[in-house]
C-alpha cells in the first residue's frame, strides 16, 4: 500500500491505488459528462483512468483524497511537457467528488500537493482550468498561482467554443539546479 498523510479537519491523503479507481473513474466522468470541467466529450473507461493516474513514475503522483472513510476526491501531479528541459515544473489537477465542493477540501488538496511537489524539487507549477470554471480560477489565485496564458476557443463541447486559462506558480528557489 502507498503512503497516507492526514492534513487539516479530518481529510486523509492515500497514495492513489487500484482500490480508489472506480470512484476516482465515477468523480471524473461526471464531470466529463456534466460541465465543460473536463475536455473529454466522452467518459474515459476504467483502463484509461488507471493509465492517467497510475503511471508508475515516482515523481508523477496521484492521491485519493479521503473524508470521513469516503473518497472526496483526488489530487495530481502530471508531466507538464514531455521534453527534458521540462522536469523541473509539474501540472496538478484537482477533481472533488460534486457533493465535496465548498468545504475547503480543494484549498487543502492544493497545499497537499504543493508540499509533495517542493520535497519532488519541482520549481514550478502549471494548472490549466477551463476559463468558464469560476471555483478553479478562484481556488488557484487565491493560493498565489498566477495567470500565465489564456487560449481562446480553444475547444468544443456543449456546442459552444469554450477557453482555457493556465494558472502558474513558483514553488522553488530560482538558483535551483536540476540535477
Amino acid at each position: 500500500m502507498g503512503e497516507s498523510e492526514t492534513i487539516g479537519v479530518g481529510l486523509l491523503f492515500e497514495e492513489m491505488t487500484e482500490e480508489h479507481l472506480a470512484g476516482v473513474l465515477d468523480i471524473y466522468n461526471y464531470y466529463v459528462l456534466n460541465t465543460t470541467v473536463s475536455f473529454h466529450t466522452e467518459p474515459l473507461t476504467l483502463d484509461e483512468m488507471r493509465q492517467s493516474v497510475l503511471n508508475g513514475d515516482p515523481r508523477f503522483k496521484s492521491y485519493a483524497v479521503m473524508q470521513a472513510g469516503s473518497l472526496a476526491g483526488y489530487v495530481l501531479i502530471t508531466r507538464h511537457k514531455n521534453k527534458q528541459a521540462y522536469d523541473t515544473s509539474g501540472e496538478i489537477s484537482i477533481y472533488l467528488s460534486p457533493d465535496s465542493g465548498g468545504r475547503g477540501i480543494g484549498g487543502q488538496a492544493l497545499m497537499f500537493i504543493e508540499q509533495k511537489a517542493a520535497a519532488l524539487r519541482f520549481h514550478a507549477l502549471v494548472a490549466t482550468v477551463c476559463a468558464d470554471n469560476e471555483h478553479s480560477r478562484r481556488l488557484f489565485t487565491r493560493h498565489g498561482y498566477e495567470q500565465s496564458a489564456l487560449f481562446r476557443q480553444i475547444g468544443r463541447k456543449f456546442g459552444r467554443w469554450l477557453d482555457i486559462a493556465s494558472y502558474q506558480k513558483i514553488i522553488g528557489p530560482a538558483d535551483q539546479s536540476n540535477s
